[in-house]
C-alpha cells in the first residue's frame, strides 16, 4: 500500500507542530498565571494595602493633619527633590559610564565593570558611613571643598543627594548597557557618509533607540532613592525642616508606636511615588510608539 502523499499529511503535521509550539517546560497559562498573581499579592499587593486601611483608623481630618505638618511636608520636599535630582544625573553619567564600557577597550575594564555593581552588594549603612567619611569637613573629598569653594556636603541636603547617586548608577548603566551592545553601528556610519555630525548623530539617530531604556534606569533609580533610608541617614544630619527625609520620619512615628501616623505618611509616599512611576511609564510608551512610526 502506498504511503500517503506529502500534500495529504500537511495538515497533520502543521497540527503536531503548531501542538508542540504551544507545548513548554512550565504549566499552561491559567496556573502560571494563578501562580504569578498568588506570589504577587502575597508580596506586594496585600503588605501595600495595609498602608491605606491602617491609616483609615485616623478618619479624614487627623489623616489629612498628620500629612500636612509643616514638618513632613518639608520632608516630602526634600525626598521626592533628591531623589529627583539625584536621577537626573545618574541619567546622564549613567549613559556616559555605558558609553565607555561598551564602546572601548582599556585596561582595567573589567574591574571598572565590576565596580558598577558596588552599590548592590555594598550594605546601605556601610555606604552611608563611607561617604560621610569622605564629604565630612575633615574628609578626603569633603576637605578640599570646603575650604577651596566653601561647600559644605555632609550633613546638608547636597549629601542626601551624593548618596542617592551612588546607589542609583547600577540602575541606568544595566538598564542602558544591554541596549547600546545592540545598536548597529551601521546606523552611526550611515548617518555619517550623510554628513551628519557626532552630535547630530547622537541625538537623532542614538538616543532614539537608547530613550526607552534611559527612561526605565531613571525610573528605577528614582523609585530606589525616594525609599531609600541606610545610606542617607548618616551623611544627611536629620536636621528638621532642613535636612530630615520622610523615610526618617516614617521610623519616628514607629519607635513612639503611632503605627496610623507612619502608615498615613506612608500611604502619601506611595501614592505620590505610582503616580511619578506611572508618568514615566507613559512617557516610555510614547516614545516607543514614535520609535515605531519612525520604523
Amino acid at each position: 500500500m502506498s504511503s500517503p502523499s506529502l500534500p495529504a499529511q500537511a495538515p497533520a503535521l502543521a497540527h503536531r507542530t503548531s501542538r508542540h509550539r504551544r507545548a513548554g517546560v512550565l504549566p499552561g497559562f491559567g496556573l502560571t498565571m494563578g501562580y504569578s498573581v498568588l506570589y504577587l499579592s502575597l508580596l506586594v499587593l496585600i503588605p501595600l494595602t495595609t498602608l491605606p486601611i491602617k491609616s483609615a483608623e485616623l478618619g479624614w481630618t487627623d489623616f489629612w493633619r498628620i500629612i500636612t505638618e509643616p514638618r513632613v511636608v518639608a520632608s516630602y520636599q526634600l525626598t521626592f527633590g533628591a531623589a529627583l535630582a539625584a536621577a537626573l544625573v545618574n541619567a546622564v553619567f549613567g549613559l556616559i559610564v555605558a558609553w565607555v564600557l561598551v564602546r572601548y577597550s582599556f585596561p582595567g575594564k573589567k574591574l571598572v565593570d565590576a565596580l558598577v555593581d558596588l552599590p548592590f552588594a555594598l550594605p546601605t549603612a556601610v555606604a552611608g558611613i563611607a561617604l560621610t567619611a569622605l564629604y565630612a569637613t575633615n574628609g578626603w573629598i569633603g576637605a578640599p571643598l570646603h575650604q577651596w569653594f566653601g561647600w559644605k556636603i555632609a550633613y546638608t541636603p547636597a549629601g542626601i543627594v551624593v548618596a542617592l547617586v551612588f546607589i542609583g548608577l547600577p540602575f541606568v548603566v544595566r538598564t542602558v548597557q544591554p541596549v547600546l551592545q545592540d545598536v548597529e553601528r551601521e546606523l552611526e556610519e550611515a548617518a555619517a557618509s550623510l554628513g551628519a555630525g557626532r552630535w547630530s548623530t547622537f541625538w537623532k539617530v542614538l538616543l532614539p533607540t537608547l530613550l526607552p531604556a534611559l527612561l526605565t534606569g531613571f525610573a528605577l533609580a528614582f523609585a530606589r532613592a525616594v525609599g531609600e533610608y541606610g545610606s542617607v541617614v548618616f551623611i544627611a544630619g536629620n536636621m528638621p525642616m532642613v535636612s530630615e527625609i520622610t523615610p526618617l520620619l516614617i521610623i519616628a512615628k514607629l519607635e513612639q508606636y503611632d503605627y496610623a501616623g507612619a502608615a498615613a505618611i506612608a500611604t502619601v509616599m506611595l501614592v505620590f511615588s505610582f503616580l511619578l512611576l506611572l508618568l514615566i511609564n507613559v512617557l516610555q510608551w510614547w516614545q516607543d510608539r514614535q520609535n515605531g512610526r519612525r520604523v
